[in-house]
């Protein structure tokens, strides 16, 4: 018993586990981003006296303006429930050139920006890989916002080539909506922190008559409204989110005992990040620390027993079979290491025991970075 008391001293002093980078979030988080806006081309419909083409005729005016360059950027605040879906409030500001009108009646050239502003609600979706068996710092989402948006003409100015110009502008707020794909990259030594990718895409309605438009040509100055049709916007965005830690701190290391006298080490302890069966560096240096004791002491077979907290994505029965197959995994990892040291695999019984025989007892569902092991038995 005191030689496992120290065992358990000296590998967790070590090799205890650093907080694992859960794929799905648990409280609150902030999400900050920008990148690419392209806007699809827009079509504008001209009140009939605004004689927007520059023509002398009363006969209303329809074109479409193409957008080139802009940019997107938004700030989330959002809470995460702990099963992969999340809901976040959100700010968004989008930027766009505009370069190009057809059809008018008299060619020139046309250029000026557009803006737009105002907020979103989101509900998104964590797709979590380790329930498929994929062990990466990867998290694909997925999700749909609605919200109120402000758009903004700068104005727009076309010059023609017979001397008129036309110029539109002015603001006014209407209906939107976007659908989100992305992934979140967990970033190694900082728990919470994770850079993010996404497309996005935005859609927005317009009220009737929203917009002023403004003429001079030879016949004077003629005034109107300008309706724009349904406008959508694609994003490529590059981003950084960070979740708040709620859990509790993990309890701290057990306190150092010494053995009183020298014992040759029989049992090895092995410890994993919650929902891991990789390896760290120092739980390589275990392992092959048992490999080389089985061959300077007398070993008839060597144990490989695996083990898994009471945690789980899903409680009940579907978590604890979970938490079985993740000890078996676990356990393997170990006897494929003690193999690559020069063990026989012949030599090695390998048993996964789930949740069962825990080191340090606990409530239901709690994350106990003791009981994430794999024991190494010499016999």
């Amino acid at each position: 018993m005191r030689l496992r008391t120290a065992l358990l001293a000296m590998t967790s002093m070590a090799a205890a586990p650093t907080i694992a980078m859960a794929s799905t979030i648990t409280g609150p988080y902030v999400d900050l981003g920008g990148g690419y806006n392209l806007v699809q081309q827009q079509h504008a419909h001209f009140s009939p006296t605004t004689q927007a083409d520059g023509s002398m005729g009363n006969g209303g005016t329809k074109s479409r303006f193409r957008h080139q360059d802009g940019f997107t950027g938004f700030g989330a605040f959002g809470w995460g429930f702990g099963n992969g879906l999340r809901a976040e409030v959100e700010g968004v500001y989008n930027y766009s050139n505009i370069v190009h009108r057809r059809p008018t009646y008299a060619n020139g050239s046309t250029h000026g920006s557009d803006q737009s502003y105002g907020g979103f609600v989101n509900v998104l979706y964590d797709i979590d890989l380790a329930q498929f068996g994929i062990d990466v710092p990867v998290t694909p989402f997925v999700g749909v916002g609605a919200g109120y948006l402000w758009q903004h003409y700068n104005p727009i100015t076309t010059s023609y080539n017979n001397g008129a110009v036309n110029r539109v502008g002015g603001t006014n707020g209407g209906f939107a909506y976007q659908g989100i794909v992305g992934a979140a990259y967990d970033v190694p030594g900082v728990p919470g922190l994770a850079f993010t990718t996404e497309y996005r895409m935005i859609g927005q309605t317009f009220t009737d008559g929203a917009y002023q438009s403004t003429s001079w040509n030879a016949s004077g100055v003629h005034k109107g409204n300008v309706n724009f049709d349904h406008r959508f916007n694609h994003q490529f965005i590059l981003g950084m989110r960070y979740a708040f830690d709620t859990a509790p701190p993990p309890p701290p290391p057990a306190p150092v005992v010494v053995p009183p006298a020298p014992t040759p080490a029989r049992t090895y302890l092995v410890f994993f990040d919650w929902d891991k069966s990789n390896l760290t560096s120092r739980a390589r240096e275990i392992v092959a620390q048992a490999a080389q004791a089985s061959t300077h002491v007398q070993t008839t077979r060597i144990e490989v027993n695996g083990y898994a907290d009471n945690s789980a994505a899903h409680p009940g029965p579907r978590g604890q079979k979970y938490n079985l197959g993740l000890s078996v995994r676990r356990a393997q990892s170990v006897k494929a290491e003690l193999v690559r040291d020069g063990v026989p695999a012949a030599a090695i019984d390998v048993h996964g025991y789930g949740e069962e025989h825990p080191l340090v007892p606990t409530g239901p569902n709690t994350r106990e970075p003791q009981n994430r092991r794999v024991e190494i038995i010499l016999r």
